[in-house]
């Protein structure tokens, strides 16, 4: 089914939703860490790697300081607080496996292409089998919605890494994505988005992976939420992947710390417009978990344990459940179909998606 086609089965889709539960969210923010390990969200530092010295790159004692507490509860909290002191009150939490609460991508691959193809199709590809695959010839769900009237053209992605312009297929979608180093276009830009444009290119680039710094995709995209107010956004961090690659555990903690706060950031502004609070849902998870122990830099199919990932949901339709102690099963499958349940809109492409959550979602949708 190409694209038109499924808008116009989606379209006809709508004449039944009538009678359906309707959701109070009418904007969705999807927010990605990369390759952050559920162990680190949920346990907070890992002691053997937070005090030894092999994967430290400098004296580590202020980090100790900064991270360290004497629980689990206490240490997540220092390293993350956004999550764990708004939406672990306010929302909910998946992916604790100590509760057998178990989150996984399906995809069979454990890298980062065929997981975001996973998060934004709906199903895994086997045909995505490198980060270097061509334009992506899935339909994603951000795509799809910017053909729905009432979303287009309010549809914008801003992320870190350059290969999203291939993973959501820019030149066929027509979203408004801004990856890697690309400037922000525009006949009338603001002063911050100036000064955003020559930044990214005067700052050190560590990585040499087409990965510019989170600080400036968070801000280029808080200029965009700021000047056109856009329905569907997403953010795609990735400083914490290529910090564990270069096997910096403390680089990597306070990456998962700064995306922390960029997103506790975002969620205080929008709360504070009239046009976004109350009304808008934000969903965060990743691509791919990570090994453990020495393994903790690598992940692949190779790689045990980095098919595990785990997601958050906050906003006014999901029950403030907080962290899911029960046991369940969910997929990395799920969020395509999840993003368009909250928005009302069936997505439909002609393939067979995972189903949407609906533990964070109205309990009679």
């Amino acid at each position: 089914m190409n694209i038109k086609n499924a808008i116009i089965f989606c379209l006809l889709c709508c004449f039944n939703l009538a009678t359906a539960q309707q959701t109070l969210t009418k904007n969705v923010v999807i927010i990605t860490f990369d390759g952050y390990r559920w162990q680190e969200l949920f346990n907070g530092a890992d002691s053997a790697l937070l005090f030894g010295k092999k994967f430290n790159t400098q004296d580590s004692l202020w980090r100790v300081k900064k991270y360290w507490g004497k629980n689990e509860a206490e240490r997540r909290a220092k390293l993350t607080p956004f999550l764990w002191n708004t939406i672990a009150k306010k929302g909910q939490i998946f992916g604790n496996r100590k509760y057998k609460n178990f989150v996984n991508v399906t995809n069979k691959y454990w890298f980062s292409y065929p997981g975001y193809n996973e998060i934004f199709t709906g199903f895994a590809d086997s045909l995505i089998n490198s980060n270097a695959h061509p334009a992506n010839h899935n339909i994603n769900i951000l795509e799809f919605l910017n053909q729905v009237p009432q979303f287009s053209g309010k549809v914008a992605t801003f992320t870190s890494w350059d290969t999203f312009s291939k993973i959501l297929n820019e030149e066929r979608s027509g979203i408004a994505i801004n990856a890697g180093f690309e400037d922000v276009k525009s006949n009338h830009l603001s002063e911050v988005q100036q000064s955003l444009n020559q930044l990214q290119h005067w700052l050190p680039k560590d990585y040499g992976r087409g990965e510019r710094h989170d600080a400036v995709t968070y801000l280029l995209a808080k200029e965009h939420v700021k000047l056109n107010r856009p329905r569907v956004l997403q953010i795609s961090f990735t400083e914490t992947d290529a910090l564990a690659h270069s096997a910096k555990y403390d680089y990597y903690l306070d990456a998962a710390h700064h995306n922390d706060a960029m997103i506790a950031d975002l969620w205080n502004f929008m709360q504070n417009d009239p046009f976004y609070k109350n009304q808008t849902t934000f969903i965060i998870t990743e691509d791919h978990g990570r090994g453990i122990g020495d393994n903790w830099p690598h992940h692949y199919y190779s790689v045990a344990n980095s098919d595990e990932i785990f997601f958050a949901v906050i906003g006014p339709d999901t029950a403030a459940n907080g962290e899911i102690k029960q046991s369940g099963q969910w997929f990395q499958n799920q969020f395509a179909q999840t993003i368009a349940s909250f928005l009302n809109i069936p997505f439909q492409i002609g393939k067979k998606t995972g189903q949407p959550i609906k533990e964070v979602l109205p309990q009679n949708k």
